[in-house]
């Protein structure tokens, strides 16, 4: 029987990367929901205007379609590893443009806590998938 410990730490990680998208998907799945079920509890905690309906309705369709893709990648990492490398690259470029808009216009503080967790989604999921890759 082949000795598997020398992998164990890549399953170890794979299983954390597992929950992070996992995790991810819960997060635009709860931000589609309130953008359409509760838009003004949105805006008032992260104290920004609220916008035309229209424009939420397509954001959450959006974010629908960014969760199922994250639950997608999450039941089967290697198979969906492009999706894994697309999900890095938005949640820290989400990251980034959060964090500038909420720099650039002090009156919209209230994106520093979504800059905050794209960043740790992101940075999640860049830590959990190299040591998955082998």
């Amino acid at each position: 029987m082949a000795d598997l410990r020398p992998y164990a730490h890549r399953f170890r990680f794979l299983k954390l990367l597992r929950a992070s998208l996992f995790i991810g998907a819960a997060y635009d799945l709860a931000f589609a929901i309130l953008m359409v079920a509760a838009p003004a509890f949105l805006a008032r905690a992260f104290d920004l205007p609220l916008p035309e309906p229209f424009y939420l309705w397509l954001l959450a369709v959006f974010l629908l379609m960014l969760a199922a893709l994250y639950t997608e990648a999450g039941r089967d990492p290697r198979r969906y590893s492009a999706i894994i490398r697309v999900a890095i690259a938005g949640r820290l470029l989400g990251a980034v443009a959060l964090g500038l808009a909420a720099f650039l216009e002090p009156a919209h503080s209230g994106l520093w806590a979504a800059a905050a967790a794209d960043a740790v989604l992101g940075l999640a999921h860049l830590i959990f998938w190299f040591p998955a890759q082998g």
